[in-house]
């Protein structure tokens, strides 16, 4: 045997053997022995040392807070038992109503699913006059497009009679320039044959004059003879053909005048149309793209409100929808209740608490001592037995 520490601080003396007493018969006894030598440790002769360790004073502090803490979750398991007994009991006497009433289902989900119909439908309907604004909105850009297209071709035209007008307007210009120099041209002429007029008159009254009254007889060689009438006739002649050019001349620049002058106010006749056309034009493509501009812009303001309009009811759906899950939930919840209070009060429960003491401890009468030992250890076992089948919590 050795000696050991005692807990709490106390020594002992050990002893030991080296052999046991052996019988007549060679047979070794148990404990009756005696023993054959006696060793003594020197150490375990000390003083004792009677100082309370602070350890064992904060164990037993330690326990009693556990077993301060475990008798409050008693309690408090005892109160929930208590409370939840009373909810089966009023459960019990619901599902009694309910099943006296004979009530199937409760009225709130054919409710709620009425007013999701209705919200669907709703909501169909939105999707179809979006359909019908979308394709009215489509159409409308078609529109816009072909009026954008028409302006730009009126755009073109302008441009080609603008162009147009340039050239003609030249060709006015080099037509009148033209116009000028034979206005002068026909104006020199017409000096020159007045000039040539004046001077052949002047001749001739010279001539006259000086052949008046004036009787001569000359004898002449016939071959030198001189013809005045003839000359006379070759200047008239000459003269008058060139008043006949000059008159053709004249005539002809005054019919290039006239049709000068025609063609131009046909050009401006013309220009004037075109120009008329041409604001008509702009005024009906300004006209046409604020009228789109504005069918547009009433169109986007109703898809807007369309969207918002639908936001706004798949909100409203979305909270139905949350209000119908958590009471489906809660719902389920009871359900779930009520089943295990039915298979709870359908099945045998018997619970039993177990006290165990630490070794050291004492009970009288349903008191504990523990006066001269630590505090005792409160250990709560459970014992639930459903259906011949046994689940232990501890």
């Amino acid at each position: 045997l050795s000696a050991n520490n005692v807990q709490g601080g106390f020594s002992g003396i050990s002893l030991s053997s080296s052999s046991l007493y052996a019988g007549s018969n060679g047979h070794h006894h148990g404990l009756g022995a005696p023993l054959t030598s006696l060793s003594v440790n020197k150490s375990l002769l000390a003083p004792l040392n009677l100082e309370i360790d602070p350890n064992l004073s904060m164990s037993r502090t330690h326990e009693k807070e556990q077993i301060k803490s475990l008798n409050n979750r008693f309690a408090s398991f005892i109160d929930k038992v208590r409370f939840l007994e009373q909810q089966n009991k009023m459960l019990e006497t619901k599902l009694e109503l309910l099943q006296g009433q004979g009530v199937g289902r409760s009225n709130v989900e054919p409710m709620f699913e009425a007013y999701m119909a209705g919200l669907r439908r709703q909501m169909d309907l939105v999707n179809n006059d979006k359909i019908k604004l979308d394709e009215e909105l489509r159409n409308m850009q078609c529109l816009v497009e072909d009026y954008k297209h028409k302006y730009e071709d009126e755009i073109n035209k302008r441009n080609n009679l603008e162009n147009d007008f340039v050239i003609l307007k030249k060709d006015v210009d080099s037509a009148y320039l033209v116009k000028a120099d034979l206005e002068d041209k026909v104006g020199s002429l017409t000096d020159e044959i007045n000039f040539l007029r004046n001077i052949y008159e002047e001749e001739l009254h010279e001539l006259q004059a000086s052949i008046k009254d004036t009787s001569v007889v000359v004898q002449m060689d016939n071959s030198r003879s001189l013809n005045m009438e003839q000359i006379i006739a070759d200047v008239k002649a000459q003269y008058e053909d060139i008043a006949a050019r000059s008159r053709e001349e004249a005539e002809a620049w005054y019919k290039s005048k006239v049709r000068m002058s025609h063609k131009q106010s046909c050009l401006y006749l013309q220009r004037g149309s075109l120009e008329n056309q041409l604001a008509e034009a702009e005024e009906r493509g300004e006209l046409a793209v604020k009228e789109a501009k504005a069918r547009t812009r009433d169109l986007e303001d109703a898809l807007q409100r369309s969207k918002q309009d639908m936001a706004r009811q798949l909100r409203e759906y979305q909270d139905l929808m949350n209000v119908k899950l958590a009471l489906d939930i809660e719902i389920a919840t009871y359900r779930k209740l009520l089943e295990g209070e039915e298979d709870r009060i359908s099945s045998s429960i018997s619970v039993y608490l177990s006290l165990f003491l630490s070794p050291g401890t004492k009970s009288t009468n349903g008191c504990h001592s523990n006066s001269s030992s630590p505090a005792p250890k409160l250990l709560i076992k459970t014992t639930e037995i459903r259906d011949s089948s046994r689940y232990s919590s501890r």
